[in-house]
């Protein structure tokens, strides 16, 4: 029987990606499927901080296993902005669109377009807490430009990749995204331990 573990997140479009990350090696249960219906706080200042804050309060609240991550882009150009604010960079919306369209603003009269997204998993699981963080580095494109992903994936752009993360296939970017490596990290340490 695989294991159970709540993944502390109400976007379903990182529910779905963590799970086909994970496949069939565990059984990645949701918060509504635990009956957590409340937003979970994210009121610390660091991307790790609110990663931690976040599944200590379905382990706190709930009594189960999880994992909770936190990601932000971080453009070199903008002091690492937006950062732990990446989803609500335009405003309290969460609007991608809005976001995006705010960063390309910024970057009008910047040369430098390096930024890398940055994803910290944080775990609790039979007592132990860890932490596993996934970089990724590469540039923001001057337009957005694919329909696959998320976020901010239309305008990023990898390392050794001439599309973004926009355009490519889910399985690509699994492969290669700041999420992507911060599970596997978490899934090595998984199997050690199960």
């Amino acid at each position: 029987m695989k294991p159970s573990i709540c993944f502390a997140t109400n976007n379903p479009h990182k529910l779905k990606e963590i799970q086909e990350i994970l496949a069939d090696k565990f059984q990645i249960v949701s918060l509504k499927e635990i009956g957590c219906e409340e937003d979970i706080p994210e009121t610390q200042p660091t991307i790790e901080g609110n990663s931690e804050q976040k599944a200590q309060y379905v382990k706190d609240h709930y009594q189960i296993d999880c994992f909770a991550d936190d990601t932000g882009l971080e453009v070199i150009a903008l002091n690492n902005e937006p950062g732990v604010y990446s989803a609500r960079y335009a405003g309290p919306q969460r609007n991608s669109d809005d976001n995006i369209a705010l960063v390309l603003k910024n970057l009008e009269s910047k040369t430098d377009r390096s930024a890398q997204f940055k994803t910290v998993i944080t775990l609790i699981y039979k007592g132990e807490t860890k932490a596993f963080e996934g970089i990724v580095k590469g540039e923001i494109t001057d337009k957005p430009t694919g329909t696959n992903g998320f976020g901010y994936d239309p305008v990023f752009k990898p390392e050794g990749y001439d599309r973004t993360f926009a355009e490519l296939s889910s399985e690509e970017k699994n492969k290669i995204s700041h999420r992507g490596l911060a599970v596997e990290k978490l899934v090595a340490y998984l199997e050690n331990i199960v």
